[in-house]
Order: structure tokens, then sequence, then C-alpha cells
């Protein structure tokens, strides 16, 4: 287990995946067809940032396995999501966005056209 206080982790956990609205099947699915090029496919393993890879991994994983380079990479989802969201002209409504920034954004695992759970 990460070295981080139990509440501290309870509460990363539940934000991480507040943040992170897309299911692990709709993350991968997105990297392959985002990272897909016309002339060549890369392997499955390889598609989308090592970020994104990063948080599909988490979301594979159980909290009692998470290790410290996992919550490292919550906290940055977290927070880069959260400042994407803030400096997003379109603001509370989605559909008039900056297409760019919701591909970011579900880089990550971020879909901001869905609905709040």
């Amino acid at each position: 287990m990460a070295d981080i206080d139990i509440l501290e982790l309870d509460a990363l956990w539940a934000e991480f995946h507040r943040v992170v609205n897309m299911t692990s099947q709709e993350l991968s699915a997105w990297l392959t067809a985002y990272e897909a090029d016309e002339s060549a496919q890369p392997l499955p393993e390889h598609d989308g940032s090592p970020t994104g890879q990063h948080v599909l991994g988490i979301l594979h994983k159980r909290r009692a396995d998470l290790t410290n380079d996992d919550i490292s990479v919550m906290y940055e989802v977290v927070d880069a999501v959260g400042a994407q969201r803030d400096d997003d002209p379109g603001g509370s409504d989605p559909r008039g966005s900056d297409p760019g920034l919701r591909h970011r954004l579900m880089s990550v695992g971020h879909d901001p056209l869905k609905p709040p759970a």
C-alpha cells in the first residue's frame, strides 16, 4: 500500500473517480481511437499518453493495491482536470467548448459532455 493517510486516500479515491468519469472500456477505446494514425496503428498497450495509460491502469486496481506513483498520477489528474475546466471558455456548457480541450480531458478519462453522476 502507498504511503498516504487512509482518510486522505479515501478522499483522493473518491475525487479521482468523480473526475475520471469514463469507464475503463471508454477510456481504452478513446486512447486507441485518438492516437490512431491514418498510416499506422500502434500496438494497443502503447495507445495514448503515458498519463492516460496510467489512469487506465488505476481504473483496474483496488484501492489497497495503489502505489505511490498511482497516487501521484491521481493527484495530477484531479488537479489538471480542475484547472482545465476552470480555464474552459465554454464554462458550464461543454458543448460550446473547444474540441481540443475535450480531447485533452478525455485523454485522462474525463468526458465533459457526460452528465455528473
